[in-house]
Formats: structure tokens, sequence, C-alpha cells
């Protein structure tokens, strides 16, 4: 198999080591930064959720390739910036006011920032005051809203209607998604989508930043 091909696998197998030393070797032979992170670090990123979304690998396999792909991309990140490359959109994330859960947030972050976007996380417990402080002040492309319960879903409706009060709905796409969440409660709050998985999630993210 070519380097890329290796270093593709070497993050699905979550092997930090191979990662770096493959990323050393393809810049030693030409391959551009951009071609190792495009087609080594996130298509290997992109593979396992595909896997993920398959229930072919599970949370522990993900987390220790999103491992890998954070230590490469790192490693990449002086040959990134000295030929410019910039991340392929910005998104803000949190889980809404009253709900702690964190899991799912946490995966869809790993999968986003697979996927090629600058990832901004809010936490847990976020106030619908503090999610308008964000789409404000980092104006990012995507705005995800994570609900693990049914007693808390509701607060994602609560964070589009600030938004809309505070002149900057129209400013960012909002996405929700969490246990509890379907596409038919996305559409009763005006949100732009729903995504079921975290795979899900970084897809339709994705087709966002392409329109």
């Amino acid at each position: 198999m070519s380097t890329i091909e290796n270093l593709s696998e070497a993050v699905q197998r979550g092997r930090v080591k191979d990662v770096l030393a493959l990323i050393d070797l393809g810049l030693e032979e030409g391959l551009s930064a951009q071609q190792l992170l495009d087609e080594g670090l996130l298509r290997g990123m992109s593979l396992l959720g595909v896997r993920f979304k398959a229930n072919e690998v599970f949370v522990p396999e993900v987390l220790v390739a999103a491992r890998a792909l954070n230590k490469g991309t790192e490693r990449l990140k002086p040959a990134l910036i000295a030929s410019g490359v910039e991340p392929k959109g910005l998104a803000v994330i949190g889980t809404v006011k009253g709900d702690l859960h964190d899991i799912g947030k946490n995966l869809v972050k790993l999968m986003m920032e697979g996927a090629g976007f600058e990832v901004i996380d809010l936490g847990i417990d976020v106030s619908d005051d503090a999610f308008v402080a964000a789409v404000r002040e980092h104006h990012p492309h995507v705005l995800l809203l994570s609900a693990l319960l049914t007693t808390t879903m509701r607060q994602q409706g609560s964070v589009i209607q600030a938004l809309i009060a505070a002149g900057v709905r129209e400013q960012v796409k909002i996405m929700v998604g969490g246990a509890p969440i379907t596409q038919s409660f996305c559409e009763e709050i005006g949100a732009d989508a729903y995504a079921p998985d975290a795979a899900s999630a970084a897809e339709v993210a994705s087709t966002f930043i392409a329109a």
C-alpha cells in the first residue's frame, strides 16, 4: 500500500506512532500537507465513521482513532499553516441547559473534527444566552445542540427562539440530536437538520458547507 493508504489504515486502527511516522515519511516523499490531511487522516476517520454507523466498530475504537487523528493533525499543523490550509468550516456544539450528558456530544465533536471542521465545544448545561453569545462571537457555519433527556429536549427549541429574538438565527445552520430527538421534533422546533448518530451529523454538516 502507499504511504497515504497506510496512514488512513493507521488512523482507523488508532496507532499513534505509525500515524506520526507515516506523516513524516509522506512529507519526505513530497506529499502535500493537504493531501496527507484529506486522503490520509480525514479519509481514515471517515471510513471508520461508516463502519461505526454500520455497528462494525464501537465507541472505544472511535475514541482511540480520534486520538490518533488529533496527534496526527498536531504533527501536520506547521506544514498546514505554511501552506495556508484552512479548516472546512467552523462549528459550535453544546449540551443544552439542564442536561449533564456529554458522551454523545463528544462523539459528534470527534466526527466533526474528523470531517475537517474546527469545533468550539461549549460543554454541558449550556444556557440559551451562552449559545447566542457563541454565535455572535464566533460566527459558526453550524450550531449543534445535544439533549439526552425527554425533560431537556424542549430546551433545544428554547435556544432557537433565543437566537431568533437576538436576530442571529439566520446566520447559522442548526442541527439537533440526542436519544429522544426525532426528525419530526426537529421540524417542530424549527431546526435545520436532525442526525441520528455522530457519523451522520458530520455528513450533514459537510453538506451545509458544500451548499
